[in-house]
C-alpha cells in the first residue's frame, strides 16, 4: 500500500512540474521535465532541459527563484532586464537571480540546448510571463 502510494504521489508531483515546463511553449521549443525535490523547506528544486530551434526565443518571464544553467548544445543570448546581453555556448553557465525578468534567444543557425535548475517557491508557479519591452 505504502508503495502505491508513494507511486502515485511521484507521478502527480511530475505531472505536475511537466505542465508548468509545458505551459503554452512558443512553437520551437521544446521543455522536458526531469526531477522535482521538495528541498529546501519551502521550496522545490526542479531540473528540466530546454531545447530551442533556431530563431526561437523563450519570452519574457520569471521565476519565483532563482535559476542557474548549463549549455549543452549550441548558442544563446541570454538577456537580463538591467544587465548587457550574454551570448553562451555549449559547455557554458548562467545565472539569474530571483524575479529577475529574462528572455533566452537561440544565437545562430544550430538548435540550443540547456539543463536548467530552479529552485523555487513551492506556492508559485514555475515560470510567470514577463510583460513585452
Amino acid at each position: 500500500m505504502l508503495k502505491k502510494t508513494v507511486l502515485c504521489v511521484s507521478v502527480l508531483a511530475l505531472a505536475g512540474i511537466g505542465a508548468a515546463l509545458a505551459q503554452q511553449p512558443p512553437a520551437g521549443i521544446k521543455r522536458t521535465p526531469l526531477q522535482t525535490i521538495a528541498f529546501p523547506e519551502g521550496y522545490n528544486t526542479v531540473t528540466g532541459l530546454a531545447e530551442l530551434a533556431p530563431g526561437t526565443k523563450a519570452g519574457r518571464h520569471t521565476h519565483p527563484g532563482v535559476e542557474t544553467g548549463y549549455v549543452l548544445e549550441g548558442e544563446l543570448v541570454l538577456s537580463i532586464d538591467g544587465q548587457p546581453d550574454k551570448t553562451l555556448k555549449a559547455g557554458e553557465s548562467y545565472q539569474i537571480p530571483a524575479g529577475a525578468v529574462h528572455d533566452a534567444a537561440v544565437h545562430g543557425d544550430k538548435p540550443m540546448k540547456v539543463l536548467g535548475v530552479y529552485v523555487v517557491d513551492k506556492t508559485k508557479p514555475l515560470a510567470s510571463p514577463a510583460p513585452a519591452k
